[in-house]
């Protein structure tokens, strides 16, 4: 047990090494439950020890690590149009000085699931999902145009969502 604790110790020390951008970089035992987890987030954790070769524990330890890094969540994915939203879109925002601001009250508004800076036509990008087209009017129209340093936007409505996921595995 006392080496098996130990072992667990200095593989968790190998996991948190973080690169010179702040980002952790991750082991091959890492990654592999990662992998694990993106098959079936509710794969258990004595499972998951068997195909990684470590102890349930140090997987149980591994796994809050990652989700305490914000490396990883484990979330129910669902199609927003079976649970009550009727409107899903991508909003193209033009910007002028700091796109971090943006980005950031982008991220505060509860129906903007996904923000990302980009290079090229758009400065970001925002998928959001309302309720209705008069939800999506009044997102876009009073809180996204209102931003400061929001310049134009483009929207993008989802007609029918073909395939949503998660599984594109680690390098």
């Amino acid at each position: 047990m006392h080496s098996e604790l130990v072992a667990s110790r200095s593989a968790d020390q190998r996991d948190s090494r973080e690169s010179r951008n702040g980002t952790p970089q991750l082991d091959a035992v890492s990654l592999a439950i990662i992998q694990q987890l993106q098959e079936d987030g509710r794969r258990p954790y004595a499972a998951i020890g068997k195909a990684v070769g470590l102890s349930e524990a140090a997987v149980r330890q591994r796994v809050q690590k990652l989700l305490d890094q914000g490396v990883m969540q484990i979330v129910a994915v669902t199609d927003p149009l079976t649970v009550g939203f009727r409107r899903q879109a991508m909003v193209g925002i033009n910007a002028e000085g700091d796109v971090e601001s943006i980005a950031e009250a982008l991220t505060d508004m509860s129906e903007v699931e996904y923000v990302v800076m980009t290079a090229g036509s758009f400065d970001i990008l925002a998928e959001i999902v309302c309720e209705d087209d008069d939800h999506l009017l009044d997102v876009i129209n009073k809180r996204i145009r209102a931003l400061p340093g929001v310049r134009s936007t483009e929207s993008f409505v989802y007609l029918k969502l073909k395939k949503q996921t998660y599984m594109w595995g680690t390098r």
